[in-house]
C-alpha cells in the first residue's frame, strides 16, 4: 500500500511500519491516554479506603489496556477491529463501581471483599458486550449516522472539558486559570500546530511528543515543573488471577450492566469515528464485522480486567485525535502501543515518570485532539443531507445531552442509580438520539414531490 491510496495519512491501516516512527507514533498514543487510564484506579482507591492496593491497581489497569489494545490491532480470528483502538479504564462506570463499593463497606467489608465483588459483578457484566456483539446486524438499523455522528460529538465536547481543566492547571490546583498555566498550554498547542502542518513527514508524526516536550522544558525553566516524589514500589509488578477473589451482589450488578450496555453505544461511536480517521468505510459488510470484532474485544478486555484486578476498559475517544494529527493509521503502531502499555503495567516506575508531566502541557496537547473527535462526529453526523427529522434528533439529543452536564443537579433529587446513568451527555443524549431516530417517522412521502420536481424541470 502506497502512502498515496489513502488519502490524508502517512500510513495506511495495513501499511508496515519502521521501529523508529512506530515508535514515536505510538508514544503519542501513550502519552495521550495514560493520564485516562489510571485517573479511575486513583479516584475509587481513595474514595473507597483502598490506598494500599492502589500501586498495585494501577499497575494491573496499564496491563490489561495493553493487552485490550494488542488484542483489537491484531484482529485474530474476528476478535478486534483490526484499528488502532487503545482501550482504556472507563470512566462511565465510576459512579456505579463507587456506590457498589461503598455499599459493600458500610456492611463492613474490607478492602479485600469489596475488591472481590467489585471485580465479581464486573466479570460478569463484561459478557453483556461480547453477547451483543453477536447481533450487531440490528444494531446497525438503530444507529445510524446520525445516532453515531451525535454520540461521537457529544464524547468529544465531554472531553474538551477535561483537556481545558488540565490546560488551567487541573481539578483543585491552588494556580487554577494562572496566566503561566494558560501560557504553558497556548505554547504546547502552538508547538504541535507549527509541526503538523510541517510539509516535513518526520515532524507531523513527532507533533505531539515534540509539542509536550517543549511544554516540559518551558514549565522547568520557569520553576512550574513541580516534580513529586515517585511513589514507593517495586520495579517489577507481576499480575495474578483474581488476587482478592470473587464475590456477586444483584444490586450492584444491575447498575454496572446499565452502563456495560450504555458503553457499547460510546464503543459503536469511537470505532466509527476510527474507521473514518483511518479512511475505512463506515458502512457495509466489512465496517459491520469491524464493529462486531471492536464490541467483542471490549468485552474480552473487560473480562481480562476482571480476572487481573483492573477495572472495566473501554475504546478511548480520544486515541482517534491522535490518528488525525500524525497522520498514522497502521495498526501495527497499535501492537506496539499494546507492548508499551504492558511494561508501563509490569515497570510502574515509568508510568510514574510519565505522570510527573504538567497538567497544563497535557491540556494544550490533547484539546485539538479531542477536537478532532468532535470534528470527526461532524462529519459522521452530516454524510448525507439533515432533514427535518434528523435537525429535530440532533437538537433535542444535544440539548438535553449537554444541558445536564452542565447543571448536573437538575437530577440530584432522583436516586443515585438514574443520576449515575444520565449525568453525562454521551449516555443522556445518545439514548435520546436512539430513542428519537426509533420513534419518530421518516419523511419518506416527500421523496416523490422532490422526484417530480426534479423532473419537471
Amino acid at each position: 500500500m502506497s502512502h498515496s491510496d489513502e488519502k490524508g495519512l502517512l500510513y495506511g491501516l495495513e501499511q508496515r511500519i519502521g521501529p523508529a516512527p512506530a515508535f514515536f507514533a505510538a508514544l503519542q498514543h501513550v502519552l495521550a491516554s495514560v493520564v485516562g487510564i489510571i485517573t479511575p484506579p486513583l479516584i475509587i482507591g481513595s474514595v473507597l479506603g483502598l490506598q494500599a492496593y492502589i500501586p498495585y491497581l494501577i499497575s494491573m489497569s496499564l496491563l490489561v489496556s495493553g493487552l485490550g489494545t494488542f488484542i483489537q490491532a491484531r484482529r485474530f480470528m474476528g476478535v478486534g477491529a483490526g484499528m488502532i483502538c487503545l482501550q482504556g479504564t472507563s470512566f462511565a462506570f465510576l459512579g456505579v463501581i463507587l456506590s457498589g463499593g461503598l455499599m459493600v463497606k458500610a456492611r463492613g467489608g474490607s478492602p479485600e471483599d469489596i475488591m472481590a465483588m467489585i471485580f465479581g459483578c464486573n466479570l460478569i457484566a463484561a459478557l453483556i458486550p461480547m453477547l451483543i456483539s453477536r447481533c450487531i446486524a440490528p444494531l446497525r438499523k438503530v444507529l445510524t449516522p446520525v445516532v453515531t455522528g451525535t454520540v461521537i460529538t457529544l464524547i468529544g465536547i465531554s472531553l474538551i472539558k477535561v483537556s481545558i481543566t488540565d490546560w488551567a492547571g487541573g481539578h483543585n490546583a491552588a494556580d487554577f486559570g494562572a496566566p503561566w498555566n494558560l501560557a504553558l498550554g497556548a505554547l504546547t498547542l502552538l508547538v504541535i500546530v507549527a509541526l503538523n502542518r510541517s510539509r516535513n513527514r518526520w515532524a507531523r508524526l513527532v507533533a505531539v511528543v515534540a509539542g509536550i516536550a517543549v511544554g516540559c522544558i518551558a514549565a522547568a525553566l520557569t520553576g512550574h515543573l513541580q516534580l513529586k516524589p515517585m511513589a514507593e514500589s517495586s520495579w517489577l509488578v507481576m499480575p495474578g488471577f483474581f488476587r482478592f477473589g470473587f464475590n456477586f451482589d444483584w444490586a450492584i450488578f444491575v447498575p454496572i450492566a446499565l452502563v456495560s450496555v450504555i458503553s457499547v453505544i460510546e464503543a459503536v461511536g469511537d470505532l466509527t469515528a476510527n474507521c473514518l480517521l483511518s479512511r475505512q468505510p463506515i458502512e457495509g459488510e466489512g465496517f459491520q464485522r469491524r464493529l462486531q470484532g471492536g464490541i467483542l474485544a471490549d468485552g474480552i478486555s473487560c473480562v481480562l480486567a476482571a480476572m487481573f484486578s483492573a477495572f472495566p476498559n473501554t475504546t478511548f475517544a480520544q486515541n482517534n485525535g491522535v490518528i488525525q494529527m500524525t497522520g498514522v493509521a497502521s495498526r501495527y503502531v497499535g501492537m506496539v502501543i499494546g507492548l508499551m502499555l504492558v511494561l508501563l503495567g509490569i515497570f510502574p516506575v515509568i508510568g510514574n515518570l510519565l505522570q510527573q508531566i504538567p497538567a497544563p502541557v497535557l491540556g494544550g496537547a490533547t484539546l485539538v485532539m479531542f477536537g478532532s473527535v468532535v470534528a470527526a462526529g461532524i462529519r459522521v453526523m452530516t454524510q448525507s443531507p439533515l432533514g427535518r427529522r434528523e435537525m429535530l434528533i440532533v437538537a433535542v439529543s444535544f440539548g438535553l445531552g449537554l444541558g445536564v452536564e452542565a447543571v448536573p443537579d437538575v437530577l440530584k433529587q432522583f436516586p443515585m442509580l438514574v443520576t449515575n446513568l444520565f449525568g453525562h451527555a454521551v449516555t443522556t443524549g445518545g439514548i435520546l438520539a436512539i430513542v428519537l431516530n426509533v420513534i419518530l417517522p421518516t419523511e419518506q412521502s416527500h421523496q416523490p414531490l422532490a422526484s417530480a420536481a426534479e423532473e419537471s424541470h
